[in-house]
This record gives structure tokens, C-alpha cells and sequence, in this order.
């Protein structure tokens, strides 16, 4: 049975939280993986010995954080990117006229570098250590409206190359999820104006001097663990940063 800490005491944590905790831990550990389905709650509860009203908890908090997803009559099964749903979870961009577009990424580069103090630092790597650098477009109505550059630790995604990009017909989000195991669970972005210097401007067929909105984002893994960092440059022109809160 587990041991229940005393309310009072610095390290106490309600047990449903106890038991998510857990189950995050059989997710880091690929016990169960991305799209496939979890053990009920009457066997969740059996094998952590609580009752199961904390796992129903636990579970529903891990699903309102869109790390599970419940099926009426299926069950629950881990958050996929392969979701459409999950489509605009990472993508706060949309049209100014309204409705919603499909993105399309084009690949542009793919390279090996060595990262320096602040990749190292942003990825929580030594400076130095191998990193791969991928700068894409994305484009909607074909007209391209991003131009991310994305730093991504060498060790976790080697293997990953240009080719590879341009074949894949799924969300990169996706393609790191199937290929190498690795599914985003939250990111932090920081956003700032700018003005479009010659490069990014000819990327995204503006004029130079053009505003352009800065999306610099540090995307996180199980464990709190950082996996990306992305510096994307949006127009606004035709599209808008839309961010809802509640």
C-alpha cells in the first residue's frame, strides 16, 4: 500500500498526484506509447494498490494537460501528434479573415553543428556538444508565412537529415514523435517585434524593414526535459498570433 505523507509535512503531495506521477513515469519509459491505449482505471488501481476514483484523478488532470486522451466506449489512450486535434496545439497562427488553414512545411536546410553557450544552455547540453540545425518555411495558400530555424540535441535526433525531412508527409512535431521517440509535451515561447532583415525577407517575400513577429520557444519532453529550441520569424500580413486564455 503506499505510504501517504502527512498534510503538514514540506514534501506532501496528494496521492492522486502521487499516482500521476507514476503513470508520467510509464510514459518517459515507453511503456506505453504515443496513440496506443493505457490499462483501465480498476487495473491502474490494482497495480498502485489506491482506489480507483485517484486514478480517475489522476488521469483526468493528465488529460486536461493533453498528455492523455479519453475515448467514450474505447478507453484512454496516450496524446498522439498524429492527432488532427493536436494539430494547433503547438501552431497559434490564423488567417486575419478567419476560418483555419493547413500548413505546409518546406524544408530548407538540415546540418550538424556544435552547440554553442546558448544552445548548450537553452538544451540543457555542454557547449560543444553535437546539435542539428533544421530552417524551414511554412507555408499556407502556398504563400510562405514562417521561417523557423530549430536547434535539436544531435544524440536524440542523429539520423535525421534533409532527405528525411522532405519525404515525410506528416507535422515535424509528428515525424520526431515516430522516428525518434520523442513527443513534445509543452513548450515556453517569448515573442517581440522585429524588423525583416534582407534574408528573412526575401524567405518570406515581404519588404526588408518589413514588422515581423519574433517566436523564440523552448519545447520540453517527459521529465521537464528540453528537446528543441526554435526561432521563428512570422509575418502578420495576412496571419495573427492567436493565444486563448481561460
Amino acid at each position: 500500500m503506499m505510504q501517504q505523507t502527512p498534510a503538514d509535512s514540506p514534501t506532501f503531495s496528494p496521492l492522486y498526484r502521487q499516482i500521476k506521477g507514476l503513470i508520467l513515469q510509464a510514459l518517459e519509459n515507453r511503456e506505453w506509447g504515443p496513440g496506443e491505449v493505457i490499462p483501465s482505471e480498476i487495473e491502474l488501481a490494482s497495480r498502485f494498490n489506491v482506489s480507483q476514483g485517484t486514478v480517475r484523478k489522476a488521469i483526468d488532470e493528465m488529460a486536461a494537460e493533453n498528455l492523455l486522451v479519453r475515448r467514450q466506449g474505447k478507453g484512454t489512450f496516450v496524446a498522439s501528434h498524429s492527432d488532427p486535434r493536436a494539430f494547433y496545439r503547438f501552431l497559434r497562427l490564423v488567417p486575419i479573415a478567419g476560418g483555419s488553414e493547413q500548413a505546409r512545411s518546406v524544408p530548407l536546410e538540415c546540418w550538424r553543428a556544435k552547440a554553442g553557450p546558448e544552445a548548450g544552455r537553452v538544451l540543457g547540453i555542454k557547449a560543444g556538444d553535437p546539435i542539428i540545425i533544421v530552417r524551414r518555411l511554412l507555408e499556407f495558400s502556398n504563400k510562405p508565412v514562417v521561417v523557423d530555424e530549430i536547434y535539436l540535441p544531435g544524440e536524440i535526433f542523429a539520423g535525421l537529415t534533409l532527405e528525411v525531412l522532405k519525404e515525410s508527409q506528416v507535422s515535424l512535431y509528428s515525424l520526431f514523435e515516430a522516428k525518434f521517440g520523442v513527443r513534445m509535451i509543452r513548450a515556453e515561447e517569448r515573442l517581440r517585434a522585429i524588423a525583416a532583415d534582407r534574408t528573412s525577407a526575401e524567405l518570406l517575400h515581404v519588404p526588408e524593414g518589413s514588422p515581423l513577429l519574433s517566436v523564440e520557444r523552448t519545447s520540453f519532453t517527459y521529465g521537464d526535459r528540453p528537446v528543441e529550441w526554435r526561432r521563428g520569424l512570422y509575418s502578420t500580413e495576412t496571419h495573427c498570433y492567436l493565444n486563448e486564455l481561460s
